[in-house]
């Protein structure tokens, strides 16, 4: 992205998450997937717990048109995609190639979204 868009008004700016299939996510045994996606859930629960992600969920992609559409997305708020990206990939499902992740710059209007349930370190 060459910037911010020029707005009238202030923009709050995420890091914006977008998990999709892997490659190898076909070909696992079905044990092994079942026991990534519990890793998964804990490695995504521990950084919703150190205040890293703000809110994360899966997504349903039967209407999708793509042939692989998204399984789930969540947003971040560190001031750094690169930073995000490591420890999403840090994710033993992402590792296992399980799934694929995608990490981007999320801009919206200043005060437009709020995280009841994010926790912030202490």
């Amino acid at each position: 992205m060459a910037g911010e868009p020029r707005v009238d008004f202030a923009l709050d700016t995420f890091e914006c998450i977008v998990l999709y299939p892997g490659a190898a996510g076909r070909a696992l045994p079905a044990e092994t997937i079942q026991r990534l996606q519990a890793e998964h859930a804990e490695h995504m629960a521990a950084l919703q717990r150190r205040g890293i992600i703000l809110v994360a969920g899966a997504v349903d992609g039967n209407d999708a048109r793509e042939p692989d559409p998204p399984l789930g997305f969540g947003l971040a708020r560190t001031g750094s995609v690169d930073d995000v990206r490591s420890v999403m990939e840090a994710d033993p499902a992402v590792q296992a190639e399980l799934y694929r992740v995608d990490v981007m710059t999320f801009l919206c209007p200043a005060g437009s979204l709020e995280f009841p349930l994010a926790k912030t370190e202490s």
